[in-house]
């Protein structure tokens, strides 16, 4: 013999209702004749996104166009102001892929080669600027970066690229 099902008012459950109304809510309310047009301030133009091919992306400052040795000497003394360690590191990929493992979170190019050791005690950005040229001498195909590293903390701060190799696609002069 079944056992028999007793409805308990502790086990129903309500029936969905719909959901709570939203006359209390701030909202301004349209007609529903008058949709308008969308518009984002007239500036549509504006608000187009970067294209998928052609033009990689790195870290930061890396949507504006190569920095002069002015910009790239003031974004140093920044960096030297702020009590950071410059590094400089290089890599000839320059930026991330996927080539040897599909796991989640790992990517080869992840990690640059190191330029010497961290530049501890540097107190002028031309000193920073040399080794830059060192690095493109001795690696004229290879990116470099300088990096920001606060050895307090113990992390990176700030990390940019100081030099594209000729013809690479990502300057789009390839």
């Amino acid at each position: 013999m079944a056992p028999a099902v007793m409805a308990s008012s502790a086990t129903t459950v309500a029936p969905f209702q719909g959901l709570k109304s939203t006359a209390g809510l701030p909202v301004s309310r349209r007609s529903s004749g008058s949709l308008g047009r969308v518009s984002n301030g007239g500036r549509i133009r504006c608000m187009q996104v970067w294209p998928i091919e052609g033009i990689k992306k790195f870290e930061t400052l890396s949507y504006l166009p190569p920095l002069s040795t002015e910009a790239l000497l003031k974004q140093v003394d920044y960096l030297i102001r702020s009590k950071w360690v410059p590094c400089l590191e290089f890599s000839k990929v320059g930026f991330v892929f996927r080539e040897h493992n599909s796991s989640s979170g790992y990517y080869d190019g992840r990690y640059w080669t190191m330029w010497k050791l961290p530049m501890f005690g540097c107190t002028d950005a031309t000193q920073v600027l040399n080794e830059v040229e060192e690095v493109k001498k001795e690696y004229p195909d290879a990116y470099v970066r300088v990096i920001g590293f606060d050895n307090l903390r113990q992390v990176q701060c700030v990390s940019f690229i100081a030099f594209r190799p000729p013809g690479c696609e990502e300057s789009g002069k390839a």
